[in-house]
């Protein structure tokens, strides 16, 4: 540190120690921000998809519970005039969300084909259902794995893509119930994004505020470290000045100029040296008064 003066020493002891601390409590803090807006947008979308698939759910079982019913009530009807028969199809084939919708399908036959009885498309009534693969495409597998998954009784429900009108690719959600006492189940499915639409909108509003806050935070710590940088500097520079001035009067004295003027009235640690500088200046004068008188 030799030949550094107090300014820099000054400045590279307080001042780049605090830019240090300053930028690193930041640093910290924006960090801490994104964690917390980041578990409250994960949190909130993990929380509303599954009150929507629970949803999609209880509208399967719903449905299920309608048609067994009417079932048990009209014996008589048969499968190939579900999709005919209003009554039957107005509760076999109900709306889900906005887009979504319930349908109607039987286990497999003795030779191992899947066939729809109730659905909103009349033309794949009582067809194959694996002659759905070329318009699912590559979803598929995805969808079949659900659509077959109720085997043995049980609920079966998952993802699959469906492709738009627009040609744009979506996430569905099935849900697949069995009519208890039949062959038939309930397939319950819609795009989850319509329910999810306003948690997104809220996430994407919550991204703009954390990325406001982090702006401030930032700007914050740089008007911080611009004020104390200016605080320290014009105190620095300043000290500089009075100890300037009281080494200039040393100087001065030490060359026998003894009527030099100290003009430092503070109370610190300097006004008590100014002081100290102003008596030996006294002192001084009067032994060579003294010295003179004798002479």
């Amino acid at each position: 540190m030799k030949g550094m003066g107090l300014m820099g020493k000054s400045m590279l002891f307080l001042f780049v120690p605090l830019i240090v601390f300053l930028a690193i409590g930041a640093f910290f803090s924006i960090k801490q921000l994104d964690s917390l807006s980041k578990i409250l947008i994960e949190g909130g979308t993990a929380t509303v998809t599954r009150m929507a698939e629970q949803q999609v759910a209880q509208h399967a079982r719903a449905v299920a519970a309608q048609v067994r019913l009417y079932l048990l009530i009209h014996p008589e009807l048969k499968k190939e005039k579900f999709n005919t028969d209003p009554d039957f199809k107005k509760i076999a084939v109900q709306k889900v969300g906005l887009t979504g919708y319930s349908a109607l399908y039987e286990l497999p036959d003795k030779n191992g084909i899947w066939r729809t009885w109730a659905h909103v498309n009349p033309k794949i009534i009582g067809i194959d259902m694996r002659n759905v693969k070329k318009a699912l495409g590559e979803s598929f597998p995805a969808f079949w794995k659900v659509f077959t998954g109720v085997k043995g009784g049980k609920e079966s429900r998952g993802y699959y893509k469906w492709r738009d009108a627009d040609g744009k690719l979506r996430d569905k959600f099935m849900v697949c119930t069995p009519v208890k006492g039949t062959r038939f189940i309930v397939a319950s499915t819609t795009y989850l994004d319509e329910f999810t639409r306003p948690m997104k909108k809220l996430q994407e509003r919550s991204r703009q505020m954390a990325q406001e806050t982090r702006n401030i935070i930032i700007a914050l710590q740089v008007a911080t470290i611009a004020i104390i940088g200016l605080i320290v500097f014009f105190y620095v520079r300043s000290l500089i000045a009075r100890i300037a001035h009281l080494s200039e009067v040393a100087d001065r004295i030490s060359v026998g100029e003894l009527d030099m003027e100290i003009d430092v009235r503070s109370k610190d640690e300097l006004g008590v040296l100014a002081q100290s500088i102003a008596r030996m200046q006294r002192s001084i004068r009067l032994a060579i008064e003294r010295v003179r008188r004798r002479r």
